[in-house]
């Protein structure tokens, strides 16, 4: 009789382990959604993505957490908008970092840590050194490998990585693209070591690739080596190629290990597009922001809309294309839903769960999304239904769209919606918390937008 009931406690065990997916949330730098095949791009190859786009969901409506690096990146790891986030820019530390999250920011990892998940970052953190408040290794993962600081992850044959909070040097690597080491081949081997050593275990990997963003350094151009392009193309179209690559070899390894009916991967942008349509990457390969407009530094649909598959055999419906939108800071409280927890009483989201939207439901209803970004003039951007409003500074007009027969945002329908402004502009005011580190202003005297219509510094 002991012996039975042990048993049936044993069992009772393993099925509720079991219950916990596994969660792995790729996030690409800088992707743009018509850098994929499954998204209309015709001349760089994704056959790996376009397959998981057929095994799993795509979206068409996902939006970061805003156009540059470390806030959206935030977003994802704290569940909040940039209307309340610590972070709502870029901002330098030097000689090496960014401007830290603080001591009290509750992360993803810290969530999932608490149910027993194992915890990893492979790739670019870029939210605070090691010896600062912002360290991931303070934040809820177990093990660090990669790119912390976002200026150094430009160069993809640097002279050094962390594995963990330890610097280790890359021999032969100047940091100035040149070397015999490629960073991403580490990187992409370092994701496959931490699934194999956790398999038993329900893990969270945060595999934030570089990919394509930066100097488009590629140590092999692959099929692209002889298209009569320049080498600034081949090079783009290789980088896109190897994400592919290396996304499928994960993906490998999942169905290898019998583990991937119960991991849940997504792979998004953390931005739009960081090269304007009419530059040289943009005439040529002519997808840069899938027939929307805006890219990256900018709070258009170009900007703030992700390539975004989800793939999660059994679950997550397959070959379904989801017009339904969600933000990143959706993407705590969804992971809460799949672990079984509730969040702490003093951790605040802005998100929503969407756990029912990715088993092939409906996206949650919400007041509206809202973002804004402080580069320059101080952006804002407020959709709610299918009106979007954007302000290019604190004195600059509010621009009305409305997205349903507009999604381009070509027709600036303010002057003749006057009651659907006030209401834009109260949201805009009603959805951000003042913080003296992100004040409302305008541009700087003299001052431009940031943007060279090719490729951004962070």
């Amino acid at each position: 009789m002991f012996r039975l009931l042990l048993s049936l406690i044993l069992g009772s065990l393993t099925i509720h382990a079991a219950s916990k997916p596994n969660i792995i949330f790729i996030l690409s730098d800088d992707l743009a959604q018509g850098d994929l095949g499954c998204y209309g791009q015709k001349l760089i190859q994704t056959p790996r993505l376009d397959r998981m786009a057929a095994e799993g969901t795509r979206f068409t409506q996902t939006f970061c957490g805003t156009t540059v690096c470390a806030p959206s990146r935030t977003s994802l790891m704290l569940g909040l908008h940039t209307g309340h986030s610590p972070i709502r820019a870029n901002r330098e530390v030097q000689p090496e970092g960014q401007k830290p999250i603080p001591a009290n920011a509750f992360t993803v990892a810290q969530l999932l840590k608490s149910a027993g998940y194992a915890t990893a970052c492979c790739g670019k953190w870029g939210m605070g050194m090691f010896d600062t408040t912002g360290s991931p290794l303070k934040h809820g993962f177990d093990h660090f490998f990669g790119y912390n600081c976002q200026r150094h992850a430009h160069s993809y044959f640097p002279a050094y990585l962390y594995n963990d909070d330890k610097r280790f040097e890359l021999e032969g690597n100047t940091g100035k693209g040149v070397g015999k080491v490629y960073a991403q081949n580490l990187i992409a081997d370092e994701t496959l070591k931490f699934v194999r050593e956790h398999r038993a275990e329900p893990f969270f990997l945060y595999y934030s690739i570089t990919l394509p963003h930066g100097t488009f350094e590629i140590d092999d151009q692959g099929i692209y080596k002889d298209k009569p392009w320049t080498e600034t193309q081949k090079n783009y179209a290789a980088m896109i190629t190897r994400l592919d690559t290396d996304v499928g070899r994960l993906l490998d390894v999942l169905k290898e290990l019998k583990i991937d009916d119960n991991t849940l991967v997504i792979i998004s942008g953390d931005n739009g597009s960081s090269w304007d349509p009419k530059s040289e990457l943009g005439r040529h390969f002519n997808q840069a922001a899938n027939g929307l407009r805006g890219f990256k530094r900018d709070l258009y649909e170009g900007a703030l809309r992700q390539a975004c598959i989800a793939r999660w055999p059994g679950q997550v419906a397959a070959g379904r294309v989801c017009d339904e939108p969600w933000a990143f800071w959706d993407f705590m409280p969804t992971a809460a839903e799949l672990a079984g927890l509730n969040l702490p009483p003093n951790v605040k989201t802005d998100g929503l769960s969407i756990v029912p939207l990715l088993r092939g439901g409906s996206a949650p209803q919400r007041e509206c999304f809202y973002w804004e970004l402080h580069e320059g003039a101080s952006l804002q951007a407020v959709r709610f239904g299918n009106w979007k409003a954007v302000l290019n500074g604190p004195s600059a007009p509010l621009e009305l769209y409305d997205l349903k027969t507009d999604p381009g945002e070509q027709r600036n329908v303010a002057a003749e919606n006057p009651a659907i402004v006030a209401r834009a502009r109260e949201l805009m005011d009603s959805q951000r918390t003042e913080d003296p580190d992100w004040p409302l202003r305008d541009k700087p005297p003299g001052k431009g937008k940031g943007k060279k219509g090719k490729k951004g510094p962070k």
